[in-house]
């Protein structure tokens, strides 16, 4: 694995160097708070901005780093419609969802759900979290499961790969938000998942790490909520901004 993570860390550590410019030393500093329904992304108001907007990000440092942050919005809290997302941030959130999700224990026990007797009985496509509530799911015209995966939607890969219970087979466990999880034995919306990875027959990811590949339907904002990610993943992903934060503005 080194061979493979010294590039990665190499390109990223290179990449700070660019975001300093973006931190306005000017800029006062000020109170930061929290989405009312994620405590862990916090809003910074943009009072020199107009129209004035907020930054959200899962940084507390301020002035914030806008290279870094997930988005700006128009409104607190933020909308599907007034959130302009930050392509940079998604480059390292997907980074860290292909190195680390393999290690996320909700990952593997959706993975070990998959091998199991119980999940070759799910509906395909479906990822189970065991210590998550879950809620009714909204009404909707496509059918999911049943072998139809994704509902042809574009969910990712295991749509077409048997999805949530193998049945001996290898196939997809899909990586998904958790601010809407899905009934027990079906998929998630394709707003709400990241990426699939690759599993054998008996829940094994492939090459150790999955394969991971990017859905490319996720949305950051949806009306259940902004960007909720694993404990675990959410750490590692905290962990790497602090990194390239604490570079910058070295840099700067």
């Amino acid at each position: 694995m080194a061979t493979v993570l010294a590039p990665s860390r190499t390109i990223l550590s290179l990449h700070c160097q660019r975001l300093a410019p973006r931190i306005s030393q000017s800029i006062p500093k000020r109170a930061v708070s929290t989405l009312p329904n994620n405590k862990h992304i916090y809003v910074h108001e943009q009072l020199e901005a107009k129209p004035r907007s907020y930054l959200l990000s899962f940084l507390t440092t301020t002035p914030p780093n806008s290279s870094l942050a997930i988005g700006t919005s128009t409104t607190n809290p933020p909308t599907p419609e007034t959130l302009t997302e930050n392509p940079e941030f998604f480059k390292l959130l997907h980074w860290t969802i292909k190195e680390h999700a393999a290690q996320d224990p909700d990952v593997q026990a959706a993975a070990a759900m998959y091998a199991s007797q119980a999940g070759s009985a799910l509906g395909s496509g479906g990822v189970f979290f065991p210590q998550q509530k879950q809620r009714k799911r909204r009404a909707s015209n496509q059918t999911y499961g049943g072998g139809g995966g994704a509902g042809g939607d574009g969910a990712g890969g295991a749509s077409s790969q048997g999805g949530m219970g193998g049945a001996g087979r290898g196939g997809y466990i899909h990586v998904s938000d958790q601010r809407n999880p899905p009934d027990f034995g079906r998929v998630a919306w394709p707003e709400d998942i990241f990426g699939s990875l690759e599993v054998d027959g008996e829940g094994n990811f492939t090459d150790g790490h999955g394969r991971y590949q990017e859905a490319g339907t996720y949305r950051a904002c949806t009306n259940e909520g902004v960007l909720g990610l694993s404990p675990f993943l959410r750490e590692k992903l905290v962990q790497r901004l602090k990194e390239l934060d604490a570079q910058a503005r070295q840099h700067g």
